[in-house]
C-alpha cells in the first residue's frame, strides 16, 4: 500500500512519529515527510534516521497555507495526522491554544487534503475523546467528528479515525515518569491508585495502526483492543523492578479534568460497533456516507454496552510482560 508513495506525518517528531517512520521505511515508500514545528526535534530525528527518503519541513497545522503548499508541492498520497496538544492540564489552562491546534489544525488538514486529492487521511485519536470531561478530550472528540464528516464532502479522499489509549513510552507517558521518580526520590506519586488506564507498547500500537489503514474504506473509527490496568499495579511492578523496600507510593488526588476510568467505545457507539479482528473493533459512522460497509457489517457485532478500562482490567503478570516487551524492565 505504501510502496513508492509519498506520506506526510504531522507532528512526526514525537514518539508515535518516530516509531511510525521506522515501520513505514520497511514498507519501501518513495518519501516520508515530517511536518512539525520543532526545529531541534527535527534535527535530532534526522541524525537518528539518516535516511534520504525522509524529508523534514518546519510548519504548523494551524497554518492552512503551509499545509496546502506541502500537500500540493510534494504530491502527497497519505497523511497521518498526529499533531495535537495532548497534556490534559496544559489544555485545561490554555484552552484557546488547544482549540487552535486540535480543532482548527484538523480542519486545515481536511480542507487541504480535499483540495489536493489526497488518497487517505488517518487521524490518530484518543480514548479521552469518548464522553470527554476535559478540554483535550473535547477537542479530540470534535476532531473525530470533523474527520468522519469530511467523507461526505468528497469521494476522492478517505478519512478514518484510529482511537487508542495510553501508549507505553510515548512522550509524557507515565511509565518513564514513574521510573524517574523511583530513581530520584524513591517514591511514586499517583493521583488515585484505583484509577485504570488502557496501555499498549508503541511498536504494537503502530502495527495495529497499519491494520486499520490498509483495510479502511472511509468514515470508520477503528478501536485498538487494548488491555487495561490499575495505576497502582503499574506502580507496584515498577517498584519491584527499580525500587526497594523503602520505595513508597503517594496518592496526590485526581488532577483537573481527569477520569477514574477511560472508555474506548461508549454506550452510544456500541450498537454500531463490530469485531474487526482480535486486535480491533470498528465503529461505523452515524452519518450517511457513500461508502460500502458490507464487508465490515458481515463481522459480528460487539456484545458489550461499552468498552471501559474498569471492565477490562488485566493482572500484574500480563502487565509485567507488556512492560518487558516495551523495553522498560532493563
Amino acid at each position: 500500500m505504501f510502496k513508492n508513495k509519498s506520506i506526510v506525518i504531522t507532528g512526526g517528531t514525537g514518539s508515535w512519529g518516530n516509531e511510525l517512520t521506522k515501520q513505514l521505511l520497511e514498507k519501501d515508500p518513495k518519501k516520508i515527510i515530517i511536518f512539525s514545528r520543532g526545529e531541534l526535534a527535527q534535527v535530532n530525528m534526522q541524525r537518528k534516521f539518516n535516511d534520504v527518503r525522509i524529508e523534514y519541513i518546519i510548519g504548523d497545522v494551524r497554518d492552512f497555507y503551509a499545509v496546502d503548499r506541502l500537500f500540493f508541492n510534494k504530491q502527497v498520497d497519505y497523511v497521518f495526522h498526529l499533531s495535537a496538544l495532548k497534556h490534559v492540564p496544559v489544555c485545561e489552562n490554555q484552552p484557546q491554544e488547544a482549540i487552535k491546534t486540535n480543532i482548527d489544525g484538523t480542519t486545515n488538514i481536511i480542507n487541504a487534503a480535499i483540495k489536493n486529492d489526497i488518497k487517505r487521511v488517518i487521524d490518530v485519536s484518543s480514548d479521552k475523546a469518548v464522553s470527554p470531561t476535559n478540554l483535550y478530550g473535547m477537542t479530540k472528540a470534535v476532531g473525530e467528528k470533523l474527520i468522519i464528516q469530511a467523507n461526505t464532502l468528497t469521494a476522492k479522499t478517505d478519512f478514518i479515525c484510529v482511537r487508542g489509549g495510553n501508549v507505553l513510552g510515548s512522550n509524557g507517558s507515565v511509565v518513564p515518569l514513574f521510573i524517574d521518580q523511583i530513581k530520584r526520590f524513591n517514591e511514586i506519586t499517583v493521583t488515585d491508585g484505583s484509577m485504570t488506564r488502557f496501555f499498549l507498547t508503541l511498536s504494537e500500537a503502530i502495527k495495529l495502526l497499519f491494520q486499520a489503514v490498509e483495510n479502511s474504506v472511509g468514515g470508520e473509527t477503528y478501536i485498538m483492543n487494548m488491555p487495561a490496568f490499575f495505576i497502582s499495579d503499574l506502580a507496584k511492578v515498577l517498584i519491584k523492578h527499580y525500587g526497594d523496600s523503602q520505595t513508597s507510593i503517594k496518592e496526590i488526588g485526581i488532577r483537573e479534568g481527569e477520569k477514574m476510568h477511560e472508555v474506548l467505545i461508549s454506550e452510544h457507539e456500541s450498537h454500531r460497533s463490530y469485531i474487526f479482528n482480535k486486535d480491533y473493533y470498528v465503529i461505523l459512522p452515524e452519518l450517511s456516507i457513500d461508502r460500502n460497509y458490507d464487508r465490515l457489517k458481515a463481522n459480528a457485532k460487539v456484545t458489550f454496552s461499552s468498552f471501559s478500562s474498569s471492565n477490562n482490567v488485566s493482572n500484574g503478570v500480563y502487565l509485567t510482560e507488556l512492560l518487558d516487551r516495551g523495553g522498560f524492565l532493563v
